[in-house]
């Protein structure tokens, strides 16, 4: 029998659920309390499958979206899952109905999990009945395109839980990643916030413009990180290894941590950055300029997928 899989929520992240499982050959039964938005998440998310068919990434989006079914009810999309992904919207109070709603229905060896990017599973599932089934799945936007995943369990969760869902996701081609315990921002906006913070602060002291911040990134580090993490890079980067980089370099980096005092993202800083942007892409080229950052990923997405068997091990 295959297994099933409940997405909550039919927008940008919860159709991109609908894809990662039914492209992984998974059953999915995908529900929106707006029918309006349900109705439109099930023609968007076709038009998704037929782009990987186009890149190669998939051999049969016709298959994949006959996978996906949109259900008229909370109570069918639950009906047999083995797992809940929700992606409604980032409210506490909105989540915490939806899960003690999908707690009475969900079979009882269900796995409840919520996309939330920023708020703590123990602040929407505490008073839920079977909370040592819930946790965090935190994907990153557009998680059908990025597979990291982090999986952050509330203090009552079941410790048996995050290996299951680690396990899960590894199967259906997602990279979890387990945060032990609850932080705020979890980790992967955690990373990102350290590097915004000094990108907002080089900018404000006047040291670089913002479209050479992004420079320094995109044709800088984004290459080395688009395949390995900070640890590795510093590791390959002194001749005996990472614990060489860190005494050749360590002083250094302390020097800068000791002067990066907070800096606000004021409505004067935000709006100079703003300004500079606006001037590279304007607000009416957004949405063609996310259409071509989608259409980069896939191709990176491709590369990566063919070289996997070419990792230097």
């Amino acid at each position: 029998m295959t297994e099933r899989f409940a997405v909550i929520g039919s927008g940008l992240i919860g159709r991109a659920w609908a894809i990662v499982f039914a492209r992984a050959g998974r059953e999915v039964r995908l529900w929106d309390m707006s029918d309006a938005a349900l109705q439109d998440a099930g023609v968007r998310l076709g038009e998704n499958l037929k782009d990987l068919e186009a890149q190669g990434l998939i051999p049969d989006a016709a298959a994949a979206r006959a996978r996906v079914t949109l259900a008229g009810s909370l109570e069918e999309a639950l009906d047999g899952a083995t797992w809940m992904q929700e992606s409604v919207a980032e409210k506490a109070e909105i989540k915490a109905e939806l899960f003690a709603r999908a707690a009475a229905v969900a079979g009882p060896d269900a796995i409840l999990a919520s996309s939330s990017s920023a708020i703590a599973a123990s602040r929407f599932t505490e008073h839920v009945t079977g909370r040592e089934r819930c946790l965090i799945a935190h994907p990153v936007n557009p998680p059908y395109l990025i597979p990291l995943v982090e999986l952050c369990p509330a203090p009552w969760t079941d410790p048996a839980v995050p290996d299951r869902a680690r396990a899960i996701m590894d199967s259906v081609g997602m990279v979890p990643v387990t945060v032990n315990r609850e932080i705020e921002g979890f980790v992967l906006n955690r990373l990102q916030g350290a590097l915004l913070a000094e990108a907002f602060r080089l900018v404000d002291d006047g040291i670089v413009s913002v479209e050479d911040v992004d420079r320094t990134v995109r044709d800088g580090l984004g290459l080395r990180w688009s395949f390995m993490g900070p640890f590795e890079t510093i590791d390959l980067n002194a001749p005996d290894g990472l614990s060489d980089y860190c005494d050749r370099y360590g002083p250094f980096y302390k020097r800068v941590q000791d002067e990066a005092a907070p800096r606000e993202w004021d409505a004067d800083l935000v709006g100079r950055v703003e300004a500079e942007r606006r001037r590279n892409l304007l607000k009416t080229g957004l949405s063609a300029r996310q259409s071509w950052r989608d259409r980069r990923l896939m191709a990176l997405l491709r590369h990566k997928r063919d070289a996997d068997t070419d990792h230097g091990t």
